[in-house]
């Protein structure tokens, strides 16, 4: 006869028996408990059948309607461990098939959609230019210049500096950051070098034959830009600070003699990086 192995259901000892002994109780050599052997399993079979462990069943004699004398009938063992160990081997196939020929695919948790929109930051508003006043206009300036930032009034628009740049000999103060000056002046000091103004004064009177030409520019109704040139006539004081890193402090008081009694006053850090030099042509 041919012999199959099982498992001790305590130890999971391997045992040998035949397939007339299916059913038979053996001693396992490890646990020494006493194993209910399987039935032989089909010759194609490739599992590993476990055994069942041996429990005495009490016979009760009787019962509250049985006639005396008489024994109740006894349920057929070998049923009862068929059943058991064609349950214990539909759960090891399907363990078997679920963890070895199809795992289950475990899906990752779908992370959740955020529903906030981003937005691009609004861009800081403008310097709110303070009201001009006809008080601050003076060809002869004597009044000490405050630090807040340089403002006032340029052909009869009102005017606060957002970028103050020193470039080819010339400062200029303007509104925007980026493009041709629309608003704003220059003072051109006929190509001197920043390293040579920064801590000097400069003070220009109103009798003056000649001095640094002063440039306004403004627009318009129709939205052109307009110009104006001063050589002389004006009132002028510039104080430089120290120049570090690129950048000149500095404070200013302007006033040139058109109708409309322009001028401007206040601190300013001029940005003084020289231009990166043009690649020759080839």
């Amino acid at each position: 006869m041919s012999e199959f192995k099982y498992a001790c259901p305590v130890c999971g000892q391997h045992m040998m028996c035949d397939e007339s002994q299916g059913g038979s109780v053996m001693d396992c050599p490890t646990c020494f408990q006493k194993i209910v052997a399987p039935q032989a399993p089909a010759p194609d079979s490739k599992f590993i059948l476990t055994g069942s462990k041996f429990v005495e069943k009490k016979i009760t004699v009787g019962g509250a309607n049985a006639p005396a004398g008489e024994l109740p009938k006894k349920f057929p063992a070998g049923l009862v461990v068929g059943l058991i160990l064609g349950f214990m081997g539909v759960a090891a196939a399907t363990i078997y098939w679920t963890t070895i020929i199809h795992p289950r695919q475990v899906s990752k948790p779908t992370p959740p959609v955020s529903l906030a929109v981003k937005t691009t930051p609004a861009p800081p508003p403008a310097p709110a230019a303070p009201p001009a006043n006809d008080a601050f206009w003076s060809l002869a300036p004597t009044n000490a210049i405050p630090d807040s930032p340089v403002a006032g009034r340029i052909h009869a628009q009102d005017f606060i500096v957002e970028r103050a740049m020193f470039r080819d000999g010339a400062l200029t103060l303007r509104t925007g950051t980026k493009g041709a000056v629309e608003f704003g002046v220059s003072v051109n000091f006929a190509g001197a070098q920043v390293e040579s103004l920064a801590g000097q004064s400069i003070k220009v009177m109103s009798d003056a034959e000649r001095a640094a030409r002063v440039q306004l520019r403004w627009k318009d109704a129709a939205g052109e830009v307009q110009r104006a040139d001063f050589t002389n006539g004006y009132a002028l004081r510039l104080e430089f600070g120290t120049l570090l890193n690129s950048r000149l402090p500095g404070k200013m008081y302007l006033c040139t003699p058109d109708a409309e009694k322009s001028y401007l006053l206040g601190s300013f850090i001029a940005d003084a990086r020289k231009p990166k030099p043009k690649a020759p042509k080839k």
